[in-house]
């Protein structure tokens, strides 16, 4: 690595000491709801999914932060950007003390949470200081800052007793700004980033930071990451909370107790570093792991009675652990745990020296999202069972997963390096195909598609199509899943108030509103993550991501005392699912040549949309049975008497979701080569047009997506004793089949007439949902809304048939420099970035349309001014197509007649491809 051969043994060392102090108190600050917030759940009257909430949000932002703090410390420094981070920490933990609402701690708690994130920033500032043989025991020594949650343990509750919870966070947060200051004032430059500024070589790019996260074992690491620190975070915040409620005793002990545990997992990581360093890595690892599924076992077992029918009498006996084995055993699975920690860190230089900030940031990433989810899945787990020892049963799982993954994966490296000269074997056989390319070509095929040639016939013939037809296949569920989480929320809040969620129209329509506004924000950042991560690993993750909101939707709607805030952030949540469109179109427009690409990515938007038909005629049915029985958990009351399962309407996803991820991991495939630049496509912010067409896709799409978020709960407002939600599904149904039926349509007169008439149909569809509301006639409103969904079905694929066709037009005016193919290569490039902006831009009609309804309805006691504001929106649409467009004079008007030549080479392919 650049710069260790000339960092003294007193940089070294002065690195490591000011990093591992700073680090301490960072983890002091990161850990302080342990403690404060047993006071802070007392004062407020929280739930234990309230409390895990709010301990596990900074934790979140430790951890999300992570990987850019990684990124941003090779770019510029740990010297300015381990500082910067801690101040800023300290500023959002001293606002804290004078917070009085369960909201206003949770945001603060946000920015509080930046001290984790310094794990990130130490990592990648302290590992260039010293030479590969040394980093497992200088990362370990750095990683005996996790100490800082015994110091909280330890000193917290005597502050607390002394002036007060408000005076803790105030004290914490003056500790953390002083060691921010003596961290600049002492510190140093990075050898590297000495070097960098010396010669004045830029910095890595993020791109090119960012490019090893694509790796299988990069989250590998993760996972194991995810156990050993995340599960470690997890613990140390509840278990003060856990053996007070328990055990019964204060929670000055409880905190000295459990200290014990933080103690153990953190002054140990050394010790793990140095074994890391003589024995390896691998070895730690199966230690941690074995010795943890022992511990855990032992902790999960809940106190039991037995009775034995015996010959000459009942035989009794119980099981159950006391306070002091308690004590020993998570002592002990605190110890191995941090051995883990160590040995984890230890692979990161090793395999990716010039990418410690990002891989490391990365794992620490998942890692710190373990102490943020655990904690809440404690709580859930807590209060579904009511089983105090089920947070260690959900332990259990998780290490037994962890370790049944290495195993196997290992495995596989060692059959990769069978053969080779042991003498040759790199560090870790994994790494024996770098060394042995010979032995790389024969090695097992991977999942990585080195070579894909779609325009080559003989290829494409043998072996491509099965391959992208695969791909197609599995994706097409998958898509269809994420459509019915992201909508399922609009069928959820329909029925919260008749189980006796007491909330507000305005309340309602907001819950409605907000899975439009993040899938549609999303959208924007997924367009851009398939070549960087891999559409294999990217499907899987999202894929797997919708089970948040599934498991949080099913956890919640069972308890009427659930905050708004909890519905709040499932909404959002829940935006995952909107977001899965982007990446998918992305991923699958790689696998098939020019001539396919239409019909593949026809069928995977237009299925793909069909979840959210399939989700509003399933949740009614699901959620009136007890499907999933005793697991399910108990029926709700409704006012009028009956019962719902409306868990269902969450859980009903979670096998199929399960299944699909499955499917992704072990069927899908990453093409090496399927990279993309943003700047590239950058461009298209310049051109007019796209910015034209996402006002008019936005008419189409926004309208189809966001009515369906917004007609279950409008239906039942406008219509209560109609059993509405059996037929909302229609429409979103109609809208689906009909983008997909009309292409031809577009094809035959031209995109952009088409795209006028149906601005000018949705007007009088507005018109007529406005005479029917009036006349309180349910049928007709259900049959003017059913019209217009079929209206934005056509509009769906004439807005798209109009993108090429502009840009081939555009691109010679706009680049006249370049030669006719190379016209024909961009005007593509910049089609296929339009559909995927307007995509992203068009999906906040899911938030801004269920929105309009509930503030309308607030404001005036009617939709009405929404529909009227809807009708003036289609009106400018109509208005903009015909003066752009088709008047005489417009773009397209002589194309579309015939009077001049169409674009030479429209890409096929863009036809009807978005959703």
């Amino acid at each position: 690595m650049q710069g260790q051969e000339i960092a003294t043994s007193g940089e070294q060392n002065r690195a490591l000491g000011l990093s591992t102090f700073a680090f301490t108190i960072c983890f002091a600050v990161w850990t302080i709801f342990a403690i404060v917030g047993i006071e802070i759940k007392a004062e407020l009257g929280l739930s234990d999914t309230q409390f895990g909430l709010l301990v596990g949000t900074p934790i979140l932002t430790g951890s999300l932060s992570r990987l850019l703090l990684g990124v941003w410390t090779d770019q510029h420094g740990g010297r300015i950007v381990f500082p910067i981070t801690m101040l800023a920490s300290a500023a959002s933990t001293f606002l804290l003390s004078y917070t009085d609402s369960y909201l206003m701690m949770l945001l603060a708690a946000l920015g509080l949470g930046l001290a984790g994130g310094g794990f990130a920033v130490g990592v990648a500032y302290v590992s260039k200081f010293y030479p590969l043989e040394k980093q497992g025991s200088a990362l370990g020594f750095f990683g005996m800052g996790n100490v800082g949650a015994a110091v909280t343990k330890f000193l917290a509750p005597w502050v607390m007793v002394a002036i007060g919870w408000q005076g803790v966070a105030q004290v914490w947060a003056g500790a953390l700004a002083i060691v921010a200051v003596l961290f600049y004032l002492f510190a140093k430059d990075d050898p590297e980033f000495a070097a960098r500024k010396t010669s004045g070589v830029k910095a890595k790019s993020l791109l090119e930071q960012l490019e090893p996260l694509r790796n299988e074992q990069v989250w590998r690491f993760s996972l194991y990451y995810f156990f050993v620190f995340g599960a470690f975070v997890a613990l140390a915040l509840w278990l003060p909370n856990y053996m007070v409620g328990l055990y019964g005793i204060d929670v000055k002990l409880a905190g000295m107790l459990a200290a014990t545990f933080s103690l153990s997992a953190s002054v140990f990581r050394a010790y793990g570093g140095v074994l890391s360093d003589k024995y390896g890595a691998r070895k730690i690892m199966y230690a941690t792991f074995g010795v943890s599924l022992i511990c855990l076992f032992m902790l999960s077992y809940p106190a039991t009675d037995y009775v034995i029918h015996g010959i000459e009498g009942d035989i009794t006996f119980s099981t159950s652990m006391n306070l002091v084995p308690f004590v020993i055993t998570v002592f002990v699975l605190g110890f191995f745990m941090s051995l883990g920690k160590a040995a984890v860190y230890k692979h990161i230089p090793v395999y990716y020296p010039g990418h410690v900030g990002s891989v490391g940031g990365l794992v620490g990433l998942v890692g710190g999202l373990g102490g943020f989810i655990l904690p809440i899945v404690f709580g859930a787990v807590s209060d579904l069972t009511g089983i105090w020892t089920s947070c260690f049963m959900v332990l259990f799982a998780l290490v037994g997963v962890a370790l049944a993954w290495m195993h196997i994966a290992i495995r596989q490296m060692e059959q990769k390096a069978s053969g080779i000269d042991t003498r040759s074997l790199p560090e870790f056989p994994e790494m024996a195909e770098l060394h042995d390319e010979e032995k790389q070509a024969v090695a097992t095929p991977s999942k990585v598609l080195t070579e894909w040639k779609p325009e080559d016939p003989g290829f494409w013939e043998q072996s491509g199509e099965r391959i992208a037809r695969r791909n197609l296949y599995i994706s097409i569920p998958a898509l269809l899943l994420a459509f019915s989480v992201w909508m399922v929320w609009s069928m959820v809040v329909a029925k919260l108030p008749s189980i006796g969620f007491d909330y507000t129209t305005d309340q309602l329509f907001w819950l409605a509103a907000l899975p439009g506004l993040s899938g549609a924000t999303l959208r924007i950042f997924y367009s851009f993550v398939v070549p960087i991560f891999g559409g294999r690993l990217w499907t899987t993750m999202s894929t797997a991501s919708l089970l948040i909101p599934a498991f949080g939707i099913g956890y919640a709607v069972q308890n009427p005392d659930t905050p708004y805030i909890i519905f709040l952030v499932l909404a959002l949540l829940c935006g995952f699912g909107g977001g899965n469109f982007a990446s998918s179109m992305s991923n699958i427009s790689f696998f098939f040549p020019k001539a396919q690409k239409g019909n593949a990515l026809a069928l995977n938007a237009g299925l793909g949309n069909l979840g959210v038909s399939v989700m509003q005629f399933l949740v009614p049915l699901v959620i009136v049975a007890s499907v999933f029985g005793a697991l399910g958990g108990e029926p709700q009351r409704t006012a009028e008497g009956g019962e719902l399962w409306l868990q269902n309407a969450g859980f009903i996803w979670v096998p199929f979701i399960m299944v699909s991820t499955l499917l992704a991991w072990f069927g899908m495939n990453d093409i090496a080569d399927a990279k993309a630049s943003f700047s590239e496509q950058s461009v298209i912010f310049q051109r007019k047009h796209n910015w034209l067409m996402c006002w008019l896709y936005t008419g189409t799409f926004g309208s189809f997506i966001g009515f369906s978020a917004g007609l279950p709960l409008l239906a039942k407002h406008q219509f209560p004793d109609v059993d509405v939600l059996q037929f909302v599904f229609l429409g979103p149904l109609v809208g689906a089949l009909s983008r997909a039926a009309t292409g031809w349509v577009s094809d035959k007169w031209g995109g952009a007439r088409v795209t006028f008439w149906v601005f000018v149909l949705m007007m009088l569809g507005v018109l007529g949902v406005v005479y029917f509301l009036e006349a309180a006639n349910w049928w007709g409103f259900l049959g003017a809304f059913i019209f217009m969904f079929f209206m934005t079905g056509v509009g769906n694929a004439s807005t798209f048939q109009m993108i090429p066709n502009i840009m081939r037009q555009e691109v010679p005016r706009l680049m006249p420099e370049l030669d006719a193919t190379a016209r024909v290569r961009q005007a593509e490039k910049e089609s296929a970035a339009i559909v995927g902006f307007t995509s992203a831009i068009a999906a906040y009609g899911a938030f801004f349309i269920p929105k309009s309804f509930g503030s309308a309805i607030a404001s005036t006691g009617s939709p009405m001014a929404a529909l009227w504001g809807f009708f003036i929106f289609y009106a400018s649409c109509a208005a903009l197509t015909w003066w752009a467009y088709t008047r005489r004079g417009g773009l397209l008007h002589d194309i579309e007649r015939g009077r001049a030549p169409a674009p030479v080479g429209t890409p096929a392919q863009l036809k009807g491809a978005t959703a």
